[in-house]
């Protein structure tokens, strides 16, 4: 059951948060800052790239997922990003019996480079595609903790180390899961300062100057919007958890840098919430789910009736639309393109609430920092009101 009270409570939603989401949250500008100046004393600012690789394959699990797929919405057009999630297949011998395990594609080779990012640096399948990519004669570079084993490792390989900052901020042992840990909410740019500071160096990812500061920037102003003793009706993070409360969310997206928003909420929300979601880009949302509109969750109760009783009344669950837009130098009242047209006639034809998202930022770059920081929150609110 969703308690929208616990929102407006600041002392309540520090005692609920236990896993310290929201202070890492808060905290995700400094550790882009951080990291970037790890990097540079890295020596990433000093590389001389003979030409950029033909793909980059960024191997990792949760965040390090996304920040893949930020990388490759980024990157110019001529260089593949690949993202590299565990895979089912296990390599021979006693020492991977166990675990995670990763492999390259049969194609990679001394063309391509190869991105390893943990943010324990304790996978021994991460080290054994370390060992896979120097056999095959890709360049390696590595984002781990100092002194761990896969750190260790990438020096071992002749690959580049870069740092990952760990979060300084600390769970409640009462609430530790030590089988499986809830991922660090700030991780993501832990990974993402040091792999896109390496992607402008070579080429494959060119940013404006400034650009990642300016992300980190645009990170603490989501911050003070979204912190904690803002009240629900100042607050977009509180707003949205409220809105995606007790439906079954569609996250449509419009462009490649709103895809990766969509991905990495949907992600956030069956995290942290226990809620799944439904991810699409636009126009292809418009057939991947129209049949859901025509079912039972197309239709029902009003979802803005704040009457009802949430207590002793079921509440049925409905659709809700969520739109993510990047609409660099597009006015407000400016005609929007054919996909979001026809996605709000969709909508309003089936009596199901859409909200929309967007920023008109020019830098892709800052836009997802502002998206990405807003639906974070959402997500750990959202999960806060539900648990508790």
């Amino acid at each position: 059951m969703f308690d929208d009270s616990l929102l407006d409570d600041p002392a309540a939603l520090q005692r609920a948060d236990r896993r310290r989401e929201l202070l890492a949250l808060a905290g995700a500008g400094a550790r882009i800052r951080v990291a970037l100046r790890r990097a540079d004393a890295a020596g990433v600012n000093t590389l001389n790239p003979e030409g950029r690789p033909r793909a980059v394959l960024v191997a990792g699990h949760g965040g390090v997922l996304t920040a893949a797929a930020v990388l490759a919405a980024l990157a110019v057009p001529n260089c593949q990003v690949w993202p590299l999630p565990p895979s089912d297949a296990r390599p021979a011998g006693p020492a991977f019996t166990d675990g995670e395990s990763w492999q390259l594609p049969g194609w990679a080779g001394p063309l391509d480079l190869v991105v390893l990012a943990s943010a324990g640096g304790r996978e021994g399948g991460m080290i054994n595609l370390a060992e896979q990519a120097y056999t095959r004669g890709c360049a390696i570079a590595v984002i781990a903790p100092d002194g761990s084993e896969l750190a260790e490792a990438a020096l071992q390989v002749r690959g580049l180390p870069l740092p990952f900052e760990p979060s300084a901020v600390e769970p409640d042992g009462a609430d530790a899961e030590p089988d499986l840990p809830a991922e660090d909410p700030a991780a993501l740019w832990a990974v993402l300062a040091p792999l896109l500071t390496l992607a402008d160096r070579i080429g494959v990812a060119p940013l404006a100057p400034g650009s990642l500061e300016a992300a980190a920037d645009r990170l603490d102003e989501v911050a003070v919007r979204c912190r904690p003793d803002a009240q629900a009706y100042d607050n977009p993070a509180k707003t949205l958890a409220g809105q995606l409360a007790e439906t079954v969310p569609l996250l449509w997206s419009d462009g490649a840098a709103a895809a990766a928003v969509g991905e990495r909420f949907a992600a956030a929300l069956a995290d942290r919430a226990g809620l799944p979601a439904l991810t699409a880009r636009l126009p292809q949302a418009l057939t991947a789910h129209r049949g859901m509109f025509n079912g039972r969750l197309g239709a029902g109760a009003d979802p803005d009736d704040f009457f009802r009783d949430r207590v002793d009344e079921p509440v049925p669950l409905q659709l809700q639309v969520l739109m993510l837009r990047h609409t660099p130098g597009v006015a407000e009242l400016e005609e929007p393109a054919w996909p979001v047209a026809r996605a709000r006639r969709l909508a309003a034809a089936h009596e199901v609430r859409i909200t929309e998202h967007a920023s008109s930022l020019e830098d892709p770059l800052q836009a997802l920092a502002e998206l990405i920081g807003l639906t974070d929150f959402a997500a750990v609110y959202l999960g806060l009101a539900t648990r508790n």
